[in-house]
């Protein structure tokens, strides 16, 4: 009988230092090689694989140790994917809860108003913290993954700020921004005056592209909208520089030039009368909605002042003394 006590007693002590060597584990800061230090979690991975990446990253956890307590806290099938940022003091429960929360670390990327898909595209495939997984893509290609009706990628994709967990993939950025566009553009086209002449909501993007790039300053986007408005009502030509700049592509060489104004391309504003058949770059939401709703003017011209701002004016006259006066000087 007392041996079976004694037994007892020694099972219950075994016990009992087991759970605090647990608790001791499960709850004692963890030693680091780096701090913070960066952990990946591919998609799909389990926790064991987790576990493995962590340890190889220099934390000092076994993944036996982790795979454990994940186990009995009912964790072990809910880890997330992505990038986490791991920083110095943190537990193993901690840790196990930053897994399983899925609190990755966050990058960015910002799309600038008036910028091509070209250099969007450039910004994507150089960013360290994405998964470059349209590198090989064609536009084509890029805009079929997206599920987009439209053939050509200019001016698809909405100007902001992403932020996207490190690792991400670039088409879920793409796809974002995509949509993001689709919501603006449709919102301002429902907005936009009844007599507008744009037939559709893609023209209206088309001409909010060349309002962003013909802007030096903010708050003359709505009068210049209105200038190629009034352009397109009366059928003149919207003869501006950054179509035929845009038609030009990789030959422009900074300089614009009689000849090149003269020269026909599909964007060439001066050779063909409407609007160009795509947009020349990213519109911002103000260029969308001072086009979808432009102020009342008789103004047909205009021309920089060369301070960012502009000079309006309402007949050839005018414009050709402001020409004068700020172009000529």
């Amino acid at each position: 009988m007392r041996t079976f006590k004694f037994l007892l007693l020694f099972l219950i002590l075994g016990f009992i230092a087991t759970i605090a060597a647990s608790t001791w584990f499960a709850v004692r800061p963890l030693a680091m090689q780096n701090d913070p230090t960066s952990v990946t979690v591919p998609q799909g991975a389990s926790l064991r694989t987790a576990a493995q990446a962590i340890a190889a990253a220099g934390i000092d956890l076994p993944p036996w140790q982790l795979e454990a307590l994940g186990r009995v806290m009912g964790r072990a099938s809910k880890i997330k994917a992505g990038s986490y940022e791991i920083g110095f003091g943190i537990t193993a429960i901690d840790l196990l809860e930053k897994l399983t929360k899925g609190d990755v670390s966050q990058a960015e990327i910002v799309l600038v108003e008036g910028k091509t898909f070209r250099q969007f595209r450039a910004a994507l495939n150089e960013h360290p913290d994405l998964s470059h997984d349209t590198l090989k893509h064609s536009d084509a290609q890029i805009l079929k993954l997206l599920g987009a009706k439209e053939s050509h990628p200019e001016g698809l994709f909405f100007p902001d700020t992403y932020l996207f967990a490190k690792g991400s993939s670039d088409i879920d950025v793409l796809r974002r921004a995509y949509k993001t566009m689709q919501s603006r553009l449709t919102d301002a086209w429902d907005r936009r005056e009844s007599t507008l002449p744009l037939k559709t909501p893609y023209e209206m993007l088309i001409l909010a592209s060349i309002v962003e790039k013909e802007t030096g300053l903010v708050s003359d986007r709505p009068q210049i909208a209105a200038v190629f408005v009034n352009r397109l009502r009366q059928g003149m030509p919207l003869q501006t520089d950054p179509t035929v700049i845009y038609g030009m592509g990789e030959q422009f060489d900074g300089n614009l030039r009689k000849v090149d104004l003269q020269t026909d391309t599909p964007w060439n504003t001066y050779t063909r009368n409407g609007l160009p058949p795509t947009p020349i770059a990213v519109p911002s939401a103000a260029a969308l909605l001072a086009v979808a709703r432009p102020p009342p003017s008789d103004m047909i011209y205009f021309v920089a002042r060369g301070d960012g701002s502009s000079q309006f004016s309402r007949t050839l006259a005018e414009h050709n003394q402001a020409v004068a006066t700020y172009q000529k000087r």
